[in-house]
């Protein structure tokens, strides 16, 4: 089973306005996004977790340097000791539940492909950037988490009970983030022990894990073992109170929408289903159904026929893949309806398929059962923050 070990984390100043100096993860951003935030606060942590412009061959010494000064001017703290931090979310869901979640922050040991205890839930797809690896080396520094799901019942509520408050903010998009400390020896040993006593499995970050692999059999050469043994981790329980999972839905390219109609009609029943409105995302789950977005706007509900996809995982990105697999196309993902309609209608894809949400009972099948889901399978909501808590690989 995975280490799972508390560290001194380092961390905003406690004067630092947490809501305009981190920002949500570096692979759900776009230019315009980093640019706001970079505007936002001088000391924002995309200046340093996303460095730009990306054609400067210098940026990660820079971030580096950032990283530095910004540490030695206070901006950034380290803690005094070893702890844990229990992240805490409130937020309405899109059908107007409140929820509010809670996981630890620690460092989950990087282990090697298929030897057991941190697990991959999807097949990931290629990546030719060095980006973080590169930005690893530079800044020796895990700077934004993993995002892992535990196995062990009961974790939620060993979280519940409060910790020392570090900071509490709620961003823009009405989500409430708040992180405490927990430096209590008794109770560090207790989440360690938990957390490290069943599987754990990689929900999002695969990318991220996998550099970490890399960067740590890179240390191991030079330096032996070290902190690079394990990696930045948030870690929730694997439960449907403690998650929300969106769709992510699929753009096609290489083919016109008919013809991807045509193909999609062999092993699904096709009907009008109107304009398309951003309410489908709830009504693919009612209908049990697909639903194809055309570039005019409009849609075709896809309902699969059982007999077309034998011995298919019930899976919507299974059974497009199974549907399409002699079909010569690009596809692209994308979360969110109203910008699947952007792109379709703006011509940048030819048509797009809404598909619906992964079970929380799907993920722990796979889990179970050492399964891996298609690519993008699981849109896990909402996201972390960058820059609450920073883990030094020193």
């Amino acid at each position: 089973m995975p280490r799972f070990e508390a560290f001194r984390a380092l961390r905003y100043s406690a004067d630092a306005p947490l809501d305009q100096v981190s920002a949500p993860p570096y692979d759900v951003l776009s230019e315009a996004d980093l640019v706001d935030l970079a505007q936002r606060h001088p000391r924002n942590v995309v200046r340093i977790d996303v460095p730009r412009p990306e054609d400067d061959p210098q940026r990660y010494v820079r971030a580096a340097r950032d990283l530095g000064t910004w540490t030695d001017e206070g901006t950034f703290v380290r803690d005094p000791q070893p702890s844990f931090t229990l992240y805490r979310m409130s937020f309405r869901t899109e059908d107007g539940t409140e929820r509010t979640t809670v996981g630890v922050i620690g460092a989950l040991e990087v282990v090697d492909v298929g030897a057991g205890g941190v697990l991959p839930h999807e097949r990931t797809t290629p990546k030719d950037s060095t980006d973080r690896l590169d930005l690893t080396r530079a800044t020796r520094a895990n700077l934004s988490p993993v995002w892992g799901l535990s196995l062990t019942e009961g974790l939620t509520e060993l979280l519940e009970a409060p910790g020392d408050t570090v900071g509490s903010f709620t961003d823009d998009a009405g989500v409430t983030h708040t992180v405490e400390r927990v430096d209590d020896a008794g109770r560090v040993a207790a989440i360690s022990a938990a957390v490290g006593s069943h599987p754990v499995l990689i929900a999002d970050g695969h990318h991220r894990y996998s550099i970490s692999r890399t960067y740590r059999d890179e240390q191991r050469m030079s330096e032996g073992p070290g902190p690079w043994d394990l990696t930045l981790t948030y870690v929730g329980e694997l439960v449907e109170s403690q998650l929300s999972i969106d769709a992510i839905h699929r753009l096609y390219r290489g083919i016109d929408a008919d013809a991807l109609l045509a193909t999609l009609a062999r092993s699904f029943d096709c009907a009008p289903a109107g304009p398309v409105l951003p309410t489908f995302a709830s009504e693919v789950v009612a209908r049990g159904a697909l639903c194809l977005v055309h570039p005019d706007g409009s849609g075709t509900w896809l309902t699969p026929r059982p007999d077309a996809f034998v011995g298919v995982r019930a899976l919507d990105g299974a059974l497009l893949e199974h549907a399409l697999a002699d079909c010569d196309v690009e596809v692209a993902y994308q979360h969110g309806v109203g910008r699947v309609l952007d792109i379709v209608r703006g011509g940048a894809a030819s048509a797009g398929v809404l598909i619906r949400p992964t079970s929380i009972d799907e993920i722990r099948r796979t889990a179970h059962e050492g399964l891996l889901m298609p690519p993008k399978s699981t849109f896990f909501t909402p996201k972390l923050r960058t820059g609450l808590v920073i883990r030094p690989l020193d």
